[in-house]
């Protein structure tokens, strides 16, 4: 999760003192003094409303963390109230949003960041995830590939941008897709499972079993009951050696 930490600067700001001088030069030398004050006034509120802004962001990272997403919700938008300049805080405030399903909002909330930063790669891939439930998959995957691009080594990316091309039948690119993510990080049980299903739902039993038997290896008990009821895996339920795998 990111956690957005504004650098509030101090400074000490002195003013003119306005003693004896010619009468000529003292209306210009006042006004000068009225600037300076309006501007180290509005400096203050700034740092003021900078520094209640950074205190509601901690307090609602912190209800992210509990997952007290509603919560936390209120108090990301409260910080936006003050500050909305910020790529975190709407990164975060996307994350809240697709906790509680609310899906178009948490794209929005993305939007919003990558607004402000284009190359925030947590905004693109967080928005892939927000259009997969929305099963806007095309999108998604150009969301993934955003994030790829900013970086390559982000396995979780590669691997959700194979569900998406798995879900629009594009098996070969997503398998190409989950391949690389295990290149980055090795025994990624959910990229095994994931290929298992995208082999059953070419039929291909033999690539099936091979791919959920890793995926049972590495987190025993979780894939078997997960593979039970999964419909992807329809083509081959049937079949004598997929129904051993999961006893």
């Amino acid at each position: 999760m990111v956690i957005w930490r504004s650098l509030i600067a101090s400074s000490l700001i002195s003013l003119m003192i306005i003693g004896c001088s010619d009468p000529a030069n003292y209306s210009s030398e006042n006004a000068k003094k009225v600037v300076q004050e309006s501007n180290v006034n509005q400096l203050i509120t700034e740092v003021q409303d900078s520094q209640k802004a950074e205190n509601l962001l901690i307090q609602a990272n912190g209800l992210l963390d509990a997952r007290r997403y509603q919560e936390a919700l209120v108090f990301y938008n409260r910080v936006i109230a003050i500050k909305n300049d910020s790529a975190e805080t709407w990164v975060n405030r996307g994350n809240a949003l697709i906790a509680l399903q609310q899906y178009p909002e948490a794209v929005e909330s993305y939007d919003k960041a990558i607004a402000i930063r284009p190359n925030k790669d947590e905004a693109w891939y967080n928005r892939g995830n927000a259009l997969t439930a929305l099963q806007h998959y095309e999108e998604a995957v150009k969301s993934y590939d955003e994030a790829i691009a900013i970086d390559k080594n982000k396995h979780e990316a590669w691997t959700n941008r194979g569900i998406a091309l798995t879900k629009l039948q594009r098996y070969k690119e997503a398998l190409a897709s989950y391949n690389q993510a295990t290149t980055i990080r090795p025994n990624l049980h959910q990229v095994y499972y994931n290929k298992a299903c995208n082999y059953a739902l070419q039929n291909n039993l033999e690539l099936t079993i091979e791919n959920l038997k890793k995926a049972i290896e590495l987190v025993p008990k979780k894939y078997q009951e997960l593979a039970k009821n999964d419909r992807d895996f329809d083509k081959v339920r049937n079949e004598k050696r997929f129904q051993e795998l999961l006893q």
